[in-house]
């Protein structure tokens, strides 16, 4: 069982990782190219499909990481845990509401507001791209070390 929820956690968590690190280093800087109306327009579908697929796995992660260390895999898993869990409530408290200010019924999308939001909002994702980094590296070295 443990074997299990160590392969859990390092496939949600790197799988995490990979998207979060892309939006980074390639989705958002390309968008941001665009005239702000654009990159607006088109970050909020591209939003809303990536919460379906990283929350889930933000959760995932943090579940199996924790259930591998209360099953005697050693204490990183537990620092793993934790790193990649730290993201679900950096998203509600520090990102949230960035989107929800870009979401915002009625917004000028082509204001210098909106691409200032955009350029906070992609500071604040780098947060979860590092995190989610750490979590990773500490994952696989408590897998190689085990």
């Amino acid at each position: 069982m443990v074997a299990v929820l160590k392969f859990l956690a390092v496939l949600c968590c790197i799988l995490f990782a990979g998207a979060a690190i892309y939006i980074n280093l390639v989705e958002h800087p390309a968008r941001m190219g665009c005239d702000t109306k654009t990159a607006a327009t088109v970050w909020a579908p591209s939003y809303k499909k990536a919460t379906v697929m990283q929350a889930p796995l933000a959760v995932l992660s943090f579940l199996a990481g924790v259930g591998a260390w209360l099953l005697g895999g050693g204490f990183l898993w537990l620092i793993g845990a934790l790193l990649i869990g730290l993201v679900v409530p950096f998203t509600f408290i520090a990102v949230l509401p960035t989107n929800n200010q870009l979401l915002a019924p009625g917004r000028d999308l082509s204001s210098a507001e909106t691409r200032s939001l955009l350029e906070k909002w992609g500071r604040l994702h780098a947060v979860r791209s590092v995190l989610s980094l750490l979590a990773s590296i500490v994952y696989l070295v408590s897998l190689i070390g085990s």
